[in-house]
């Protein structure tokens, strides 16, 4: 019984990232990693190096639009990062993994107003 309740959750399992699988792509010691929505839009990209996240990455929501972008040092963020939602823009600073530092403009900052 054991043994068909794993085949089983194996079986669920596959059939709900069969429709949208992560692509991974080796290019020299780095691995480029596509992870995808439901609907097969590109949720998330970046890279991994000996098992960590390292190197740009980058999230979208559904619709495609950036929600972040920022660095990762062998799996700890570090430098600067950008966050976007409807009406913020934040530029998060990270030393050692930590927010150092965080600026944030609200949509009226963010329009030319004449």
């Amino acid at each position: 019984m054991k043994k068909y309740m794993i085949i089983g959750a194996f079986l669920i399992s596959g059939l709900i990232f069969a429709n949208h699988p992560p692509k991974h792509e080796v290019l020299g010691d780095l691995v480029k990693s596509t992870y995808y929505f439901e609907n097969g839009a590109v949720s998330q990209e970046g890279f991994y190096k000996n098992g960590k996240v390292h190197g740009q990455w980058t999230s979208y929501d559904e619709s495609g639009k950036k929600k972040a972008m920022g660095e990762y040092n062998e799996g700890v963020k570090t430098g600067k990062w950008i966050f976007w939602n409807n009406t913020v823009l934040s530029e998060v600073d990270y030393s050692e993994n930590r927010v150092a530092f965080v600026k944030t403009w609200k949509e009226e900052a963010l329009v030319n107003k004449n």
